[in-house]
């Protein structure tokens, strides 16, 4: 599991122990080398404010979390759910496993995970595949939650198994 905090943010924890670097700083770890390298290709980052605008605005808010996550801490509102492992096959509007949602190439795509990490993997992996306007939102649900942001409430396994009364 990724470190707390973004990997562009200073104040994150340092790398694996290791050969230290200038002034006693641990080197980076590969993944997070690969992740700022990722970042700095993606541009234009959102925050959760600014990706809340973008759906109003018609971009496709596209929620990678696996399920559990989805039940524990709900989800956003007109979000797209699709795990991970089906992304691409589900967004590349030229794939006859496309969902209806993957209109075309110059579609603005913001993909969230639950901290922000593994969304930006998935936003390279969508612009390899030529869309174009593929970004994550910066910390992920959590930023979204944190924000203050619409949710739609999880479904707890207990109430979803509790009988009913019949009359």
């Amino acid at each position: 599991m990724p470190p707390p905090g973004d990997p562009g943010d200073p104040a994150r924890p340092a790398g694996p122990a290791g050969p230290a670097g200038p002034a006693g700083e641990q080197p980076p770890s590969r993944i997070d080398a690969l992740l700022d390298a990722v970042r700095a290709g993606l541009g234009g980052r959102l925050a959760p404010q600014a990706a809340a605008v973008a759906q109003r605005e018609g971009a496709l808010l596209v929620d990678i979390r696996y399920a559990a996550l989805r039940d524990r801490d709900g989800t956003v509102p007109g979000a797209l759910i699709v795990e991970r492992n089906e992304l691409e096959w589900r967004l590349d509007p030229t794939c006859p496993h496309r969902s209806p949602a993957a209109t075309g190439f110059g579609l603005r795509i913001v993909v969230l995970c639950n901290e922000g990490y593994a969304s930006s993997l998935a936003a390279r992996s969508l612009r390899e595949l030529g869309l174009h306007r593929a970004t994550d939102l910066v910390g992920g649900f959590q930023a979204w939650r944190a924000a203050g942001l619409p949710l739609v409430p999880p479904v707890r396994a207990a109430e979803a198994d509790r009988p009913t009364l019949e009359t």
